[in-house]
């Protein structure tokens, strides 16, 4: 590679701009397709592995720029907030189904991972990284580092958790008959973050107001439950 290529791969704005551009292809797919498999994560993540691996960049040179887009991922995160604060009403309303619904989830997410850890005898490092699969970037990484787990194997997890409940969370509340605008949301944010939450947008202003409050609630749960199941496993 010349030095002016070095140059150009080694600046933080080289991943930044690629990282941009994949995830507006992603958007344009998905928006020409309208299949909820061609999401625009997945989409923009196959271009960026594609593009690095033909073109031999090295990962380190393009996660210059993956770097402060993952710093921004905090505030965008609280940006939810905005939907959830037009919905106060509903919130008061249903406070007691909200809590008792997404610690149910939480609970049932912490119980699958236990259940697979043992079937499958995976190692503790591999256990701790899966707890926090459902909760947002940010969050799960602090979780994962704070028990002794891998963070590299917690941002795919908690990516691929996102997208697929995504894509098959209208199709299951459709099967279960499942349609009022609370619980819906609801399931969305909690088993699949931010991710989630998009698309729960996309169904409605309820629902994506409740699935915002599910990653804030769902986090905090899944911050008190970790250690506890992570104990039950040694």
């Amino acid at each position: 590679m010349s030095n002016l290529a070095t140059d150009i791969t080694n600046s933080p704005l080289f991943g930044i701009i690629i990282t941009i551009l994949a995830f507006e292809i992603g958007i344009f797919i998905n928006r020409k397709t309208k299949m909820l498999i061609f999401n625009p994560l997945l989409i923009a993540i196959a271009i960026i592995i594609t593009f690095l691996v033909t073109l031999n960049i090295d990962y380190d040179s393009y996660n210059k720029g993956g770097e402060i887009i993952t710093l921004i991922l905090g505030p965008a995160t609280v940006a939810f907030a905005i939907p959830l604060y037009r919905q106060l009403k509903v919130l008061k309303e249903n406070l007691k189904v909200i809590i008792l619904g997404i610690g149910s989830g939480c609970i049932a997410s912490a119980i699958s991972i236990f259940t697979l850890a043992k079937i499958f005898k995976f190692s503790p490092e591999l256990y701790y990284s899966l707890i926090p699969k459902s909760i947002t970037t940010t969050i799960g990484m602090g979780i994962v580092e704070e028990l002794g787990g891998h963070p590299s194997v917690v941002v795919p997890v908690i990516i691929i958790t996102g997208i697929v409940g995504a894509i098959i969370a209208t199709t299951i509340c459709r099967v279960c008959k499942i349609k009022d605008s609370v619980a819906v949301g609801l399931a969305m944010g909690t088993a699949a973050h931010a991710i989630g939450t998009t698309r729960a947008m996309e169904i409605g202003e309820i629902e994506g107001a409740m699935s915002s409050l599910a990653i804030v609630v769902a986090g905090l749960m899944t911050v008190i439950i970790a250690p506890i199941a992570a104990v039950l496993i040694k």
